[in-house]
């Protein structure tokens, strides 16, 4: 993540001094959108059968993975 140095959040603020938004490192922001997708992934499919391990590695011998 940020490693040792901590992230200083910076918030925006409306007239009455009440948080409307906060500015994030965009490096930080991309991460987050990533880890988005991949729990949306996730949650797609998460009803499907797991695949058994020597299937996945039958599939990648046979794309040339491994």
């Amino acid at each position: 993540m940020e490693g040792p140095q901590r992230l200083r959040e910076r918030y925006i603020v409306d007239a009455a001094g009440r948080k409307q938004g906060v500015i994030i490192p965009v490096a930080r922001y991309r991460r987050l959108l990533e880890d988005l997708r991949d729990l949306a992934v996730v949650a797609e499919r998460r009803e499907e059968a797991p695949v058994p391990l020597d299937e996945i590695k039958v599939r990648l011998k046979e794309d040339g993975i491994l």
